[in-house]
């Protein structure tokens, strides 16, 4: 009867640990998304810098404000969703940490 309780609680924690894992390659998505948001921004600047001697600033700054501005935004965006995402994948790695303590069977099966 222990042996069986034992088992359950092994199976229940290891189910745990899986929604933990899939929960942390969700937030490695969000992860991956503010990147995204970081760099377009970036690259539309490069572009912008580098093509800047085929064109007049002063003569298109009504271009090119908005275009900036919407680069600005992006930026802090994904700098947040980046931050955001480190955050709650610290979390998640300190409750599959408690998990690991608490089962010596776990401990090999989780890196």
């Amino acid at each position: 009867m222990e042996n069986d309780n034992r088992k359950k609680t092994l199976a229940d924690e290891f189910e745990k640990v899986q929604l933990l894992l899939a929960e942390k390659r969700t937030i490695l998505s969000l992860l991956r998304t503010g990147i995204a948001l970081l760099t377009l921004p970036l690259s539309v600047v490069s572009v912008l810098i580098a093509t800047s001697h085929y064109y007049d600033s002063s003569k298109i700054l009504y271009l090119l404000i908005p275009v900036l501005s919407i680069s600005v935004i992006l930026i802090l965006l994904g700098g947040w969703i980046v931050a955001h995402a480190f955050r709650k994948y610290r979390a998640l790695d300190l409750k599959v940490r408690h998990v690991k303590i608490g089962h010596e069977e776990l401990k090999d099966l989780i890196t």
